[in-house]
């Protein structure tokens, strides 16, 4: 509410919550004579307007304690069970994936001359897009990590180094493990962390005319994040657990078919 002086802690530079005779420093600076208010018996010093500032006769700056108590919340309808609907964890995992693949020596722009010594290459990753399904006992996760690779390479016969470039994605799967988890639960992943990079220049890469050749790059990136398999269940006030479908693991069939004649 301001900033107080010492002297007087109801005074602000806003004004005084008090006069200055309420705080026994002498006339009221605001009812005076000087003031530009009448002296008449709406601003009288017996009125009830400078009584009520007697309640300000406090030395203690926290003398009043207020306790504020929140509206309470209604129910837009009232709670027909006791029972609690949680989620309950099959299993977690820290898992490794895996992003990879070769890239031949004219998919690179420009084309890196057959024959060429490899200088650097340098991965620049950028989106990671995934897919996850659960079968029984087990998580599937595939994806796409997109990556820019940089290749610096001298050609046979110079002395001048080049660059070449190529934007592209690779794609990474992963089967892990899951006893007790099956296609109705869900599946939560925390985000991917790039654990290391790795490229190999001369990986034997085989032409779309069946030809293998050395003039390719490997590019690897290794990703980490952890799966976390959970089931939706009804826990009561005992601490009993039941499945919300308790057949959930079943493999799924093709139901029966019955037909039958129309009533005579």
């Amino acid at each position: 509410m301001g900033n107080f002086s010492k002297k007087n802690p109801m005074q602000s530079k806003w004004g005084s919550a008090c006069s200055d005779s309420d705080w026994g420093m002498g006339n009221d600076s605001r009812f005076g004579h000087d003031s530009r208010f009448d002296h008449d018996s709406r601003f009288d010093h017996d009125s009830k307007c400078k009584k009520s500032c007697k309640v300000c006769k406090s030395h203690d700056a926290s003398a009043c304690k207020c306790n504020f108590k929140a509206p309470e919340r209604e129910l837009a309808a009232p709670l027909n069970s006791d029972c609690v609907l949680v989620n309950s964890v099959v299993g977690s995992k820290a898992v490794q994936k895996v992003a990879e693949s070769v890239f031949p020596f004219t998919a690179f722009t420009p084309v890196i001359t057959a024959g060429s010594t490899i200088n650097a290459v340098s991965v620049v990753t950028g989106t990671i897009t995934r897919n996850t399904s659960i079968l029984r006992d087990k998580v599937v996760n595939i994806g796409l990590i997109s990556v820019t690779i940089n290749v610096t390479f001298t050609a046979p016969g110079s002395t001048t180094p080049a660059t070449a470039v190529l934007t592209t994605s690779l794609p990474f799967q992963e089967h892990t493990d899951f006893p007790g988890a099956c296609p109705e639960d869900a599946v939560i992943e925390s985000p991917f962390v790039i654990e290391g990079i790795i490229t190999q220049a001369g990986t034997p890469f085989v032409t779309g005319t069946g030809v293998v050749t050395t003039d390719a790059i490997l590019v690897k990136v290794v990703l980490r994040t952890t799966i976390t398999v959970t089931r939706q269940v009804i826990v009561d006030k005992h601490g009993g657990i039941c499945d919300v479908n308790d057949r959930r693991c079943e493999n799924p069939t093709t139901p029966t078919t019955n037909f039958f004649n129309a009533a005579p």
